[in-house]
């Protein structure tokens, strides 16, 4: 990974769809040659993938929480990873230091709907029990390196 790899990662994290011109222009580069080394960048896998991040406004899911996961025994990440699948409000989940197992990351309509959610997550083995974190206001919304 060089300058010019980090210049072209920087403008597709900016913007996924930026033209191979634009990646170009941003890494000092003609088009081909950004062609060339943004796939070279995704075949090594230094790029997983490409996506859109929606506003979860205009899915009219206005709330967030932040919930922290205690289970009973001790669960592999895989096994808490297929217990907490297939819950599609979970937005991400992580297994963390500390007291909880993991954390996870969830997105609702409203507080009913969140507690819906966080019911399943709890009705859920190996799960044990939950202490939980609702969002009252975002101040920095960053992309992943």
């Amino acid at each position: 990974m060089d300058g010019i790899d980090e210049a072209i990662i920087q403008c597709v994290l900016r913007n996924a769809r930026a033209t191979y011109s634009e990646i170009g222009k941003a890494a000092g580069l003609s088009a081909s040659a950004a062609k060339r080394r943004l796939d070279r960048l995704v075949s090594s896998g230094a790029i997983r993938g490409f996506t859109a991040i929606v506003d979860p406004q205009a899915l009219a899911w206005h709330t967030e929480a932040f919930v922290e996961v205690y289970c009973a025994g001790n669960p592999t990440p895989a096994d808490l990873r297929r217990a907490l699948d297939d819950i599609p409000e979970i937005v991400e989940a992580c297994t963390v230091s500390g007291a909880a197992d993991a954390m996870i990351y969830l997105l609702a309509r409203d507080i009913p709907h969140l507690e819906q959610a966080i019911q399943r997550v709890r009705a859920t083995a190996p799960v044990e029990r939950t202490e939980s974190a609702i969002v009252l206001s975002r101040l920095l919304s960053r992309p992943r390196l």
